[in-house]
């Protein structure tokens, strides 16, 4: 049986490769981005409270599509909601 000694160093080599892993695996450039988005992504976008996005659902200020249990929306509905609400500052 060979004994292999894993020094600190290796660590810090393994510790960066998974680190870089990671970045790579959270970075999307525009032409990766999603064009149908689940209600936490809208959440995150929007800032808002789930009754929020509700309400917006039902009075019809944001179009969306419902398959099973799962409501989506359209990246393009979203970003035209955020821009239509869009407020001057004085």
């Amino acid at each position: 049986m060979e004994i292999e000694f894993i020094t600190k160093a290796d660590f810090h080599l393994l510790k960066n490769d998974i680190v870089d892993e990671i970045r790579k695996a959270l970075q999307t450039s525009p032409t990766e981005q999603k064009e149908w988005l689940k209600t936490a992504d809208v959440l995150s976008m929007l800032s808002c409270s789930p009754g929020t996005l509700q309400n917006l659902r039902v009075n019809g200020t944001l179009p969306f599509s419902k398959m099973g249990g799962t409501i989506y929306y359209l990246r393009a509905d979203v970003l035209k909601v955020l821009s239509n609400n869009k407020m001057n500052a004085a």
